[in-house]
């Protein structure tokens, strides 16, 4: 079966105890950690710095970490983010002066590479860069806040990326987040998404194992019929 990763956004999590929380979230099945860095500019919250990040990596937490950038500009903070443990960095284009230059940056850091893209971000940008790119992050929300309803308008796009994906470089991973949620898993799957960003959604489970078995057995379901 094709490789599924669920990717849990800390942004939803105990901040008193995120060390603990993380650790829990990981041993329950979570592939990959979401880290929301929001700087107050570009989205209107205050979140992680890269302290937080070395932190993390100081406390034995050795899961891939996505560093989602919502934050202006981005070139110094790829480089604190790198240094302080990213495994991935992904960033919103509008906060690059020079997009090309920002992706060949992150990569010089040994870090793979992501864009972001929000609901009313053409898809055009993609035309130029996605050579460089190793993941594509789709908006389900408008960044700035966790617990957002997904916009069911970005079923539509996803497709489309993944149409785009699928014709010239498929070996980049398609990732939503934003609202994603058991009650759309299959619609995502079915739109070709590979990892699901899953915040409040776990976060407010009463069981982390249980419900990401769950999530896991729905994506397997649903593959399984579309294949």
């Amino acid at each position: 079966m094709k490789k599924f990763f669920i990717s849990s956004s800390i942004l939803s999590a105990n901040f008193a105890r995120l060390g603990e929380d993380i650790k829990e979230i990981l041993i329950a099945g979570c592939d990959f950690i979401h880290f929301d860095v929001m700087d107050n500019h570009y989205v209107s919250n205050l979140t992680f710095g890269p302290m937080v990040l070395e932190s993390l990596r100081n406390n034995n937490i050795y899961a891939p970490i996505d560093v989602h950038l919502m934050a202006c500009p981005v070139d110094d903070l790829v480089l604190k983010f790198a240094q302080s443990g990213a495994s991935f960095i992904t960033f919103h284009p509008e906060s690059s002066d020079h997009v090309d230059k920002t992706l060949s940056l992150i990569k010089q850091c040994g870090c793979k590479v992501g864009i972001a893209l929000n609901p009313s971000t053409p898809l055009s940008i993609l035309d130029y860069i996605m050579d460089k790119l190793d993941i594509i992050l789709l908006m389900g929300v408008n960044p700035g806040f966790s617990g957002q309803r997904f916009i069911p308008s970005m079923l539509n796009k996803l497709y489309r990326i993944r149409t785009k994906i699928d014709k010239f470089f498929p070996n980049i991973l398609l990732s939503v987040d934003g609202g994603v949620n058991a009650n759309n898993i299959s619609d995502l799957v079915c739109v070709g998404v590979d990892i699901f960003v899953m915040g409040s959604a776990i976060f407010t489970s009463n069981n982390y194992v249980q419900f990401i078995k769950n999530i896991r057995e729905k994506i397997k379901l649903t593959y399984n019929c579309i294949k």
